[in-house]
């Protein structure tokens, strides 16, 4: 989506979450961190004389989602949001789909299991409930603080992720078991398709409710409203 305002001219600015230490580059001006809420948002987007919204965050930054529609509502700021279609489960998918963390936690109960919990940072402490797992946790960042799980192995690395990397991945620590959230899309997928390949279950968390907004699938889609849009407004 960058890119493509990058390519097109669209004075644009890209905004963090600053969930991670080192954020990717970008080929646009980029501001990192909340806004304060609802409020702090329609501020800022009053201030900086902001015309349009894409809302491009992850499927489960689902306040992030809210807060945006609900200030775009309020100052009658044109939104959209660039949404990844979910993963959809094959003949050979082995999945339990489960609605939220607690329910992922519950479908852990058992004996110990080799678990890879492919879920990021924000959400490993409700596993503390499962301490007899052993679990492997894939961040982008070093933790800074000890996981609050007994059993934990930590692999650092940023995505997109491939097939044989995370085939490899599985194997070396002899996972028997993934945990995912339905976040969708190609660069987080090779961790579904080598489950697949290996013949592991997926406990696969679903997507929570979003904000009542337009949702585009393409960015091309997304540049064809924001020109349509821009005209309207000129």
């Amino acid at each position: 989506m960058a890119l493509a305002l990058a390519a097109a001219g669209v004075e644009a600015v890209f905004s963090y979450a600053g969930r991670t230490e080192t954020p990717g580059p970008q080929p646009l001006p980029r501001r990192i961190g909340g806004f304060g809420g609802v409020a702090g948002l329609a501020e800022y987007l009053a201030r900086e004389k902001i015309t349009h919204v894409i809302d491009a965050t992850h499927p489960f930054a689902v306040q992030m989602s809210r807060n945006a529609a609900a200030a775009c509502g309020t100052a009658q700021i044109p939104l959209i949001a660039l949404e990844r279609p979910p993963w959809q489960a094959g003949p050979e998918d082995r999945w339990t789909i489960v609605p939220d963390t607690a329910g992922a936690v519950a479908a852990l109960a058992g004996p110990a299991r080799r678990v890879f919990l492919a879920i990021g940072r924000q959400t490993l402490d409700a596993f503390a409930a499962r301490p007899q797992h052993h679990y492997l946790v894939r961040l982008v960042d070093p933790p800074t603080d000890p996981l609050p799980l007994p059993h934990v192995e930590v692999v650092v690395a940023r995505g997109p992720f491939d097939l044989a990397g995370d085939l490899a991945l599985l194997g070396h620590h002899r996972t028997q078991l993934v945990v995912a959230k339905n976040a969708g899309g190609s660069g987080a997928s090779a961790k579904i398709a080598a489950a697949r390949r290996l013949g592991l279950p997926v406990v696969m968390i679903d997507r929570p409710e979003p904000a009542a907004r337009r949702v585009a699938a393409q960015v091309d889609e997304v540049m064809g409203w924001l020109h349509h849009t821009a005209r309207l407004g000129a």
